[in-house]
């Protein structure tokens, strides 16, 4: 008995062909929804939090923390232990998680033209207008996530088995084609389909390990051998390769380890030392050049920092992103750095706020403090005082949304 992964863009019948796909074939549909509750209830981990690592855009603070790729790789983890049994409806987003290796699930897609998408919309109720952002949303968080895993558009249909414009044709259409091509020989399990669930596991568990370390290569295993893809252009390759080796050596299952470069790999991320969740660090200056080199000074140091120019990009950067901590000139062009300040500790009262300003008096500090900022220093700051205080306010932080946790 086999399986089918089902991807469906947005307005193109999706509850009524999933339900009766589900009908027809007798099989159990797993959403989006619930691998994203297992994935808070086993790990401790937000659902928002996975909701945006699975419907998002990437955050500018993945390079230095690796969120997605990890809670990527645990929801590839429950799908691999479903995928030891067969009979399941993947739908939603999480149904591009299963590897094309794995040949015993049918991987279909369904799409359409837009104003096809979006008269379906408009006999739901929706405005044009509102049809029409809904489907742009869609569209982009779809193809952002697919590029995050295979570097191709959702709309690619060699991501697929079946990929499929809905045009006119009825429910029973797309489900009938989907069962007729469910059922030719090369779906069935097999022993060497079987085989490819072993390896996907053991690849999602090497990926878990590495990534605990600060580690992302392109992995492949194949019947227990474990391959490392990474950029030819890394430094001390033998040092990094032995690394690699020792770390997916200690993963069961694997019986063998190449790690092996090449110039269109993934750029793995090479660690020195044990790799530490950073604290994400918002820079706020307009002066640019200033911004720029102390945020390469930070991230040198292992800090996930971002720049940006002046308040109003700022506000509109916490519209999409939750940095632990941010670091605030006070005099700025346009809004200014005390009314950012109120802004953001209204809006997100979470994040710690350093001030750091060259001509800023006594009333602006006691102004900045009544407001709720962590602290308040003067240009020019030492780097050791500045993530001295950085790393103060991340804990600060992080024993919080621990406190959240567990309440």
């Amino acid at each position: 008995m086999s399986s089918i992964a089902l991807f469906q863009f947005l307005f193109t019948n999706e509850e009524e062909i999933r339900d009766t796909l589900a009908a027809v074939s007798g099989y159990n549909i797993i959403r989006d929804g619930e691998l994203v509750d297992m994935v808070a209830q086993q790990h401790g981990i937000s659902k928002e939090k996975i909701e945006r690592a699975l419907h998002g855009p990437t955050s500018v603070f993945n390079k230095f923390t690796l969120e997605r790729n990890r809670i990527t790789l645990q929801l590839q983890q429950l799908i691999a232990e479903k995928l030891n049994e067969s009979g399941w409806i993947f739908t939603g987003f999480t149904a591009h998680l299963i590897p094309a290796k794995v040949t015993h699930v049918l991987r279909v897609g369904i799409s359409d033209e837009k104003i096809n998408r979006i008269r379906r919309a408009i006999a739901e109720g929706l405005t044009e207008k509102r049809a029409l952002k809904l489907i742009r949303k869609n569209d982009r968080d779809a193809t952002d996530w697919t590029n995050f895993l295979y570097a191709k558009s959702a709309g690619d249909p060699t991501l697929y088995d079946i990929f499929q414009p809905l045009s006119d044709l009825s429910t029973k259409a797309v489900v009938q084609l989907i069962m007729e091509n469910y059922h030719k020989p090369a779906v069935l399990e097999s022993e060497a389909s079987r085989q490819a669930v072993k390896d996907f596991s053991t690849e999602v568990c090497v990926g878990s390990a590495l990534v605990d370390k600060g580690y992302t290569p392109d992995i492949q295993c194949t019947n227990g051998k474990v391959t490392l893809l990474i950029n030819k252009s890394v430094m001390n390759f033998s040092k990094l390769s032995d690394t690699l080796t020792s770390i997916t050596k200690t993963v069961p299952g694997v019986k063998e380890v190449e790690v092996t470069t090449g110039k269109d790999y993934t750029i793995s991320v090479y660690r020195d030392q044990d790799f530490v969740l950073p604290p994400k660090v918002l820079l706020v200056d307009d002066e640019q050049e200033f911004v720029q080199t102390l945020s390469d000074r930070l991230n040198t140091r292992n800090y996930g920092s971002y720049p940006v120019f002046d308040g109003e990009q700022a506000l509109d950067f916490l519209g999409s992103e939750t940095p632990d901590v941010m670091v605030l000139d006070l005099k700025m062009p346009g809004m200014d750095g005390i009314e950012v300040l109120r802004r953001t500790k209204k809006a997100n009262p979470g994040i710690e706020i350093i001030v750091l300003t060259g001509h800023g008096s006594e009333e602006d500090r006691e102004a900045c403090m009544k407001l709720g900022a962590y602290a308040y220093l003067h240009k020019p700051v030492d780097i050791t005082q500045l993530t001295s205080l950085i790393d103060e306010a991340h804990k600060k932080v992080a024993a919080k949304r621990l406190a959240a946790t567990r309440v």
